[in-house]
C-alpha cells in the first residue's frame, strides 16, 4: 500500500464539559521539529489555559506516533487523541488540545471523553485526503543520454523536482513507491548514468 489518507489543511474542534473548554487543533504534520514552532504560538494565544496536550502520527507505520499529557493525569489526554487518529485511520496529522480549566474535576473517564469528543469534532471539520507514498530519486548523466532519460519521464509522467543540465546533468525526480521497480528498471537499460535514492516523501 502506499497510499494514506490525512487531513489537506489545519481546522478546529470545540468540546465544553462542567466550565471547562477543550479547543482542539489539528494540522498537517510531516517533521517533529515543526512541534515547537506550532506549541508556542498556541501557548502565547491562548496563555490563560491549562494544558496542551496533544498527539501526532507520521508515516505509515502505525509505531511512529508520541502523545503528551502535559500535566494531565497519564493516559487521559494524548493517548485518547492518538486513538481518534488511529481509528479513522488518518496520519502525517498533529492535534493539540488546550484546555481551558472550569473549577470543576472531570475525573480520568471525563477528561478521556472531553479531549477524544474534541479531538473528532477537529477531523470532522477537516478535509481528509488521500495522498501517495512517493521516493526521490536523483538521476546524474550526461547529456548525450537526455533523450533516454526525458523519455522514462514522460511515459511515467515522473514529478521533475530539480534540474541542473550543463555537461554533466542532474534530474531530482518523484514518483509513486508501488512503480519503483517499472521505473528503476527503465533506468537501469540506459548505459552511464548514475540512480540515487534520495528520499521518501
Amino acid at each position: 500500500m502506499d497510499i494514506y489518507k490525512t487531513i489537506k489543511s489545519p481546522s478546529e474542534g470545540l468540546f465544553k464539559d462542567k466550565g471547562s473548554k477543550f479547543l482542539a487543533f489539528a494540522y498537517p504534520f510531516e517533521n517533529e521539529s515543526e512541534i515547537k514552532n506550532i506549541i508556542e504560538p498556541l501557548r502565547k494565544e491562548h496563555f490563560k489555559a491549562v494544558h496542551f496536550c496533544y498527539a501526532y502520527r507520521i508515516g505509515l507505520d502505525k509505531n511512529t506516533f508520541r502523545v503528551n499529557d502535559d500535566g494531565e493525569p497519564s493516559g487521559s489526554a494524548g493517548r485518547p487523541i492518538l486513538n481518534v487518529l488511529l481509528s479513522k485511520e488518518i496520519t502525517n496529522i498533529l492535534v493539540v488540545v488546550v484546555r481551558y480549566w472550569g473549577g470543576t474535576l472531570l475525573g480520568v473517564p471525563g477528561l478521556i471523553n472531553a479531549y477524544k469528543s474534541a479531538t473528532e469534532e477537529a477531523i470532522a471539520n477537516s478535509e481528509i485526503i488521500e495522498k501517495t507514498v512517493n521516493d526521490v530519486y536523483q538521476i546524474t548523466f550526461g547529456y548525450v543520454q537526455m533523450n533516454d532519460i526525458m523519455k522514462v519521464v514522460k511515459d511515467f509522467d515522473l514529478k521533475i523536482r530539480n534540474q541542473q543540465f550543463d555537461n554533466q546533468c542532474i534530474i531530482e525526480v518523484e514518483f509513486r513507491q508501488s512503480i519503483s521497480p517499472q521505473v528503476l528498471g527503465r533506468f537501469e537499460k540506459i548505459d552511464e548514468i548514475e540512480v540515487e535514492f534520495l528520499r521518501t516523501v
